[in-house]
């Protein structure tokens, strides 16, 4: 798989993110990315547990994927939680049927050979070990 394309189409034909993992906290990589990937127009829906219910950007943050309203149509993952949860994040977003999900992300350092096979299986593209925040400069700007 090239990687590098796979990220092209990820940014070309993405419009939501879901951020599993998001933090409220402004000095958090999760928050700093998600804002940048707002920034190049791109929406992203918060998901941590222990904020959810509030409000950041501007979105309702959900307490996991199955809590996500049907209504909002996610195109990828970006995933901030350590490698070992990845495959677990895997399966519930095969799950939940989340039918315009094409792509699941993670962030630097965090590689799952369980879950590239799994998202694989379930007909996802997976991008490992990998920042928005780096790669937009890099190959889309």
């Amino acid at each position: 798989m090239d990687t590098d394309s796979t990220i092209r189409e990820i940014f070309n034909k993405t419009k939501t993110f879901a951020c599993v993992g998001a933090s409220m906290n402004p000095a958090r990589p999760s928050y700093y990315v998600s804002e940048y990937l707002i920034s190049h127009g791109y929406c992203v829906i918060p998901i941590n547990p222990g904020s959810a219910g509030k409000e950041w950007q501007g979105e309702t943050v959900y307490a996991s994927l199955a809590d996500i309203p049907k209504s909002i149509k996610i195109d990828a993952l970006d995933i901030f939680r350590r490698s070992d949860a990845v495959p677990e994040i895997v399966k519930q977003a095969h799950e939940h049927l989340m039918p315009n999900l094409k792509y699941i992300w993670t962030q630097l350092d965090v590689i799952s050979d369980e879950a590239l096979e799994l998202a694989t299986g379930y007909g996802f593209k997976m991008v490992q070990n990998r920042c928005p925040k780096i790669e937009i400069p890099r190959l889309i700007s």
